[in-house]
C-alpha cells in the first residue's frame, strides 16, 4: 500500500514539473512561430490524445518525462528547411526557447514557496546553533562536544543557525571542520571530522540540534496515550535528565530497560509530571523499550506579507541552489559520495512521506525538486537544455552553425552519459534500499 501511495505521488510530482517545464519550451516556442508538431507527456509509444491545429497532444507509454517536438529540431530531418523549423530560426530565439523550461521551474519554485509562506511559514524559537544531544562515540563526542554546547563558529561561518552546522556536516565527509563552542562562560576551539555514512553518501558528526521537543502523535493503545500524554504536550525532563531532543527520550527509555519512566511535560502553560510504563515491541522488525510517541522539535508559525513572503523565497532558493552547486562540486571532486543523489525510487520514497505529512511538506519538496530540475537542465550536457544552450553559445561567438557530424557525435554521445547516470541513480536507490553488509 505504501509503495503504492509513493509512485501515485511520485506521478503527481513529477507530473507537474513536466508539466510547468514543457509548457515554458511550448510558449517560448509560440513566441517565436516554431512548428510545434507534439506535447507529449511521457516517452516512447503514443498512447492517447487529442490534436488541436497542428500539434498532437499525447500521452506516451514511459510516463517519467516529457517532451515538445518542434519541426527541424535535429540536425538531419527533413523539415529542417520549413521556415517555421526550430533551426531555422536566429539563434537568440533558439537560446530563448531553450531557456524557458528551466526558467519556468525557477519559477515556480520561487511561487511555491512564496505561497506557503504568506500561509504558513515555519521557524524555531532559538535560531542559535544549540547542541541538544551527541551521540556516544561519534566525532562530535570524541571532539569533546557535549549536550548544551553551542557552536559560535564553523568551518569559517560566525554565529551560524543549525541549519548552516548541518550543511557543513552533510557536505564535509571525512573533511575536518574546525568548530568553536561556546560552554557556558568560555570558549574553546575543537575539531570535528564527520564519518562518511555509507549507506547515503552524506557526512554524519553524530550531533542534534536543541529545541523545545513535543508529542507530535501518539500510537492508540500505547502506555503514553494511557498515561495521559497528549499531541503537543512539551516534554522537559525524563528520570530528571532534560529533553533537548528527540532521541534522548530514547535513550533514557533505553538505559533504562522497561523500568518506569518519570516525565515532566508542558500543557497549555502548566508543568505537570506522569509515569510512564514502557512496553516491548518490535515497530520496524527489531525489538526495543517504547512508550508510544512521536517526537518533534517545536516550531513557531506565522504567516507572512506577499513582500515579505516573496523575499524569503528567493533567499532560501538561491541558498539551495548554492547548496546544489557545492554538492555537486564536492562529488566531483571526490570529497562526497555520488550515493547523496536521489534517484526516481528515492524521489518516490520521499514523495509519498512529503503526502502523508501535509500539504506544506509536499509543497516543499514540490520546490525543492523544481529547483534541482532546472539546475539539472541547465548543467552543459549534450541532449539536455544546458547543452544546447553551450552549443548555441559556442555558434555566436564563432558565428557560425558547427558541423551537422559534429552536433550529431555530440547528442548521441550526451544520449549515452545521460543513459548512464540513469542506470547509476537506479542502481543507487535499490542499494540504500538493501540491509547493510
Amino acid at each position: 500500500m505504501v509503495i503504492a501511495q509513493n509512485i501515485l505521488w511520485l506521478l503527481v510530482l513529477i507530473g507537474i514539473m513536466i508539466l510547468v517545464h514543457e509548457l515554458g519550451h511550448y510558449w517560448a516556442a509560440r513566441i517565436c512561430d516554431v512548428k510545434i508538431e507534439a506535447f507529449s507527456f511521457g516517452f516512447g509509444p503514443r498512447l492517447f490524445g487529442f490534436r488541436r491545429g497542428e500539434t498532437d497532444f499525447r500521452f506516451s507509454l514511459i510516463l517519467f518525462g516529457g517532451y515538445v517536438k518542434m519541426a527541424g529540431e535535429q540536425p538531419g530531418e527533413e523539415s529542417v528547411n520549413d521556415p517555421r523549423a526550430f533551426l531555422a530560426k536566429p539563434r537568440w530565439q533558439r537560446l530563448f526557447i531553450a531557456l524557458a523550461g528551466p526558467s519556468m521551474n525557477l519559477v515556480l519554485a520561487v511561487a511555491l514557496l512564496t505561497g506557503l509562506y504568506m500561509v504558513k511559514f515555519q521557524k524555531p524559537p532559538d535560531v542559535r546553533a544549540m547542541v541538544g544531544h551527541v551521540f556516544a562515540d561519534s566525532p562530535a563526542a570524541k571532539a569533546g562536544v557535549r549536550e548544551g554546547d553551542r557552536i559560535v563558529a564553523i568551518d569559517g561561518k560566525e554565529y551560524p543557525t543549525w541549519e548552516d552546522v548541518a550543511v557543513k556536516e552533510i557536505a564535509g565527509p571525512n573533511q575536518p571542520l574546525q568548530v568553536k563552542v561556546q560552554r557556558g562562560g568560555r570558549t574553546f576551539w575543537t575539531t570535528v571530522t564527520p564519518k562518511l555514512d555509507a549507506r547515503t553518501g552524506v557526512g554524519h558528526a553524530g550531533w542534534l540540534e536543541q529545541g523545545e521537543i513535543h508529542i507530535a502523535s501518539l500510537a492508540r493503545g500505547t502506555p503514553a496515550e494511557q498515561a495521559g500524554l497528549q499531541p503537543g504536550d512539551v516534554l522537559l525532563s525524563a528520570n530528571g535528565h532534560p529533553i533537548r531532543s528527540q532521541f534522548r527520550l530514547q535513550e533514557i527509555i533505553r538505559l533504562g530497560g522497561g523500568k518506569p519512566v518519570e516525565i515532566d511535560y508542558e500543557r497549555e502553560g502548566r508543568r505537570r509530571r506522569v509515569t510512564v510504563q514502557p512496553v516491548f515491541a518490535y515497530p520496524e522488525g527489531t525489538g526495543k523499550w517504547m512508550i508510544g510517541v512521536f517526537l518533534q522539535p517545536r516550531m513557531l508559525y506565522t504567516q507572512l506579507a506577499f513582500a515579505d513572503a516573496v523575499a524569503e523565497s528567493l533567499r532560501q532558493n538561491v541558498r539551495s541552489a548554492g547548496l546544489v552547486y557545492e554538492f555537486l562540486k564536492r562529488i566531483l571532486e571526490q570529497r562526497m559520495s555520488p550515493k547523496s543523489l536521489e534517484g526516481p525510487i528515492g524521489i518516490a520514497r520521499l514523495s509519498g512521506e512529503a503526502a502523508r505529512e501535509g500539504p506544506a511538506a509536499f509543497v516543499m519538496l514540490m520546490s525543492m525538486v523544481s529547483l534541482q530540475l532546472a539546475i539539472f537542465n541547465l548543467l552543459p550536457i549534450p541532449i539536455l537544455d544546458g547543452g544546447m544552450i553551450l552549443l548555441l553559445g559556442v555558434e555566436m561567438l564563432m558565428r557560425r552553425d558547427l558541423s551537422l557530424s559534429l552536433k550529431e557525435a555530440v547528442l548521441k554521445l550526451g544520449f549515452v552519459f545521460l543513459m548512464a547516470v540513469v542506470v547509476f541513480v537506479l542502481y543507487n536507490d535499490i542499494s540504500k534500499m538493501l540491509p547493510a553488509g
